[in-house]
């Protein structure tokens, strides 16, 4: 007889885990140690389901690499416990999390789920409810004794997309998130329709979590109009090891001879420049328009297809674990987690 999935749901805060207190109409968060009489449907799983409560909650815009580190930890240390986790997080940093999460989780070959919610979870019309049922039954789906989602991922609105590359882009209606570089991981209709093709497989290996970060790494987005004093002040940002150039369209930027100098300079100086597309479709293909061949020739890298949340964090993890940016530089280039289309 098998035995029934396990599943740890993780609760940092966020929208879904707060419900309206009827006296005073303000919003507080859930009382999770009386989730199956909020969500009495999660008792017909037959799963084994656990929760584990950050103390304080953190409301998503809070998040930073401590707490990204914090969730890695007990995910370690409860590994060996459970077949499935599920983190409930706010939705406005999660692609953050979870880019964060896929690159600390070494040789993860357990799903993983981030989700939330646009409503809160005590309220009528919540999203939340649906989110997290869904989420918990991906976190607990085999295929052979083997988990079908051995990742990081966000599942929401019906749709399970790699962590690192998702996005959020809607901050109105309940279809929050945006995969738009890479296909869902799954659909959720009528069934859970998994396309395993997309999915990363396991590798059986033990899970090595690395929590470090360094958090000197900034973006610069580039507009018209933009001035030397506004660049200059990025790259004198005291101990800054990389920058992140939001270009436009395939990877262009002005070839104004004071940016090139500036980029130069800062290059020279042991800066690592990353180039990301502003755009939300497509990849950044350096030389195909001749502005961004000075950017080339100055050496900024390409970030190809890379999300900026997933660059950001994938920088971050890089120099939190090595020291030496001509190494950051290589390890960039190649992908950890399914983050980026290689070249």
């Amino acid at each position: 007889m098998k035995e029934k999935p396990s599943i740890l749901i993780l609760n940092t805060g966020g929208t879904i885990g707060m419900m309206m207190d009827p006296r005073t109409k303000a919003l507080k968060p859930v009382n999770f140690n009386n989730l199956f009489d909020l969500i009495p449907t999660l008792k017909l799983f037959n799963y084994n389901i656990d929760h584990y409560c950050f103390d304080p909650l953190i409301d998503s815009s809070n998040m930073n690499p401590e707490t990204w580190a914090n969730i890695a930890r007990v995910i370690e240390k409860k590994y060996e416990l459970y077949d499935g986790f599920v983190v409930l997080h706010g939705s406005d940093t999660m692609a953050y999390t979870a880019s964060a999460l896929s690159f600390m989780l070494h040789n993860l070959n357990k799903p993983v789920v981030l989700t939330g919610s646009q409503l809160p979870l005590g309220m009528i019309r919540t999203d939340g409810r649906e989110n997290l049922l869904t989420s918990v039954e991906i976190a607990a789906a085999k295929d052979e004794e083997t988990p079908v989602v051995p990742e990081v991922c966000i599942y929401f609105e019906n749709q399970l997309f790699r962590g690192n590359r998702t996005h959020k882009f809607n901050a109105q209606n309940f279809e929050a998130f945006r995969s738009f570089n890479y296909p869902a991981l799954a659909d959720a209709g009528v069934t859970l329709d998994y396309h395993k093709d997309k999915i990363r497989k396991p590798n059986f290996k033990k899970l090595k979590v690395y929590d470090r970060f360094d958090d000197n790494v900034t973006i610069l987005k580039m507009y018209p109009g933009i001035s030397p004093n506004a660049v200059a002040s990025i790259f004198d940002t005291k101990n800054l090891k990389a920058l992140i150039l939001e270009t436009y369209g395939s990877g262009n930027a002005p070839d104004y001879p004071w940016f090139i100098e500036l980029l130069k300079n800062a290059i020279d100086s042991g800066i690592l420049v990353v180039n990301v597309t502003q755009c939300q479709v497509g990849t950044v293909e350096m030389g195909k328009y001749e502005t961004s061949i000075a950017l080339r020739n100055a050496g900024v890298i390409s970030g190809f297809d890379i999300t900026t949340e997933a660059a950001v964090t994938k920088l971050m993890h890089l120099f939190g674990n090595n020291k030496n940016t001509e190494d950051v530089k290589v390890m960039f280039l190649k992908p950890i987690a399914g983050e980026m289309t290689e070249a």
